[in-house]
Formats: C-alpha cells, structure tokens, sequence
C-alpha cells in the first residue's frame, strides 16, 4: 500500500497527521506569543496637567468645592469652509479632496463632509452640495489636539500676538481660526498648492461663566493677547 502511494506521489495518512500536528503546534505558539508590542500609548500629557494643575487652580480662584463642577474641555470642533471649490468643477473637486487629506493629517481623524441644506442661486450651491468639512475631537486625540497646537501651530504663525480673549460665546465655548493650514507641521508645505483657513471651536463646560472658560484655557497655556492689542 505504501509504495502504491509513493508512487502515485500522495502524501500517507503519516505524513498528513504529522502535517496537522505541526500546523496546531505552530498556530498555537502565535496565539501564546501575541504581537511583539503590546505596550498601551502613554495618556496625552495634558491630562495630568489638567488634574494636578488646573483643577487646584480653579478651585483656588472661582471657589468650587465640588470637583466635578469644575470647568473642562468637552470636546473641539475644526471645520472648514469649501463651498467655493464645491462649484469649480473638476479641479475644485480635487482641491477639496486634497483639503479633506490635509485636514486628516492635522486632527488625527477623518472628517465629515458637511452638506448643503438648502439651494442658493447666487453661489451657484445647490441643496445637497458638499461645501465643506467638520472634526470632532474628544478624549486622547482632543488632548494631543490641543498639545500640538499651543506648542507647535501658535509658535508658527507670522507676526502672533496672541489670541483675541474676546472670542468667547455666551455659554463659555472659545472660537477662534487660522488662515492657512500649514501652520500645522503635519502638513507638508511642499505639497501645499492652495492656502485654506479653517475655524477651531473649543467646547467647555463652563455653562454660561466666560471668565472661568478663559482661566482653564489660560492654565493650559492658552497664549491669549493683552488687552489693548490688535492683531494687524
């Protein structure tokens, strides 16, 4: 039997069990090895700022006796307006795919194309028209957001004097915009063909107190300007 099977060039019943036994062996040393790293991202630095820093700090100032009446960031909201590379046709097509890509590298995320909600003749926008795109960072990525762009974006921009401390809304939220995108090192101004501004909303929760929301972006090392200045 075995040299009909050798000669028909068939593996035997041996070697098949042999050959199942090694598969088991080697699949099981995979599952007890696992990935070579499995070493967990260390939390943005910016979290333990916020308790072992910030915290006390309000307390000391505003007299909050609770902790979780504390101001604190929620969450941050980049977008950007593209409406006018939604109705240039094909090239406007590509920039706006190219701003999405650039937009991606700077928050770590992919965006959301924001849709027209209704048809205006005048700028040729339609009802249903992608004119533009929208972040929501919370968590991590919001910390590590916010790391980057007091270290590294601020620093980067021409002539800076600061951020205007009056660009807070009723309810203690911060807004504030840049005009190009390179500012950011993320993008590559290399490849950069077009500028593209983009706005920065920082949601706190500082319901209706502005003076408390500006203390906890100030102890993170908000760079705001002195009253008094303009920007040029």
């Amino acid at each position: 039997m075995a040299e009909k099977e050798k000669k028909s060039g068939k593996p035997s019943a041996e070697e098949i069990a042999a050959r199942k036994a090694a598969k088991k062996k080697a699949e099981q040393q995979v599952e007890d090895t696992g990935p070579e790293d499995t070493t967990p991202a260390p939390p943005p630095r910016l979290i333990a700022h916020y308790k072992e820093k910030v915290v006390p700090a309000l307390q000391q100032k505003f007299g909050y006796t609770n902790l979780m009446a504390v101001p604190k960031l929620e969450k941050i909201v980049i977008s950007m307006g593209l409406g006018k590379y939604a109705t240039a046709g094909g090239e406007g097509k590509a920039n706006f795919e190219k701003a999405e890509k650039e937009l991606t590298v700077i928050a770590g995320q992919k965006p959301v194309r924001c849709k027209a909600k209704k048809s205006v003749a005048n700028f040729k926008v339609r009802e249903g028209m992608e004119t533009g795109l929208k972040v929501t960072l919370r968590g991590n990525r919001m910390y590590e957001f916010l790391d980057r762009l007091i270290s590294l974006a601020f620093p980067r921009v021409k002539d800076f004097r600061g951020v205007n401390p009056d660009g807070f809304d009723k309810t203690g939220n911060f807004n504030f915009g840049f005009n190009e995108q390179t500012v950011f090192p993320e993008v590559d101004g290399a490849t950069v063909t077009f500028q593209q501004g983009m706005n920065i909303t920082m949601v706190t929760t500082a319901r209706g107190n502005v003076e408390a929301g500006r203390e906890l972006l100030r102890q993170f090392g908000f760079p705001f300007r002195e009253t008094g200045k303009q920007d040029k």
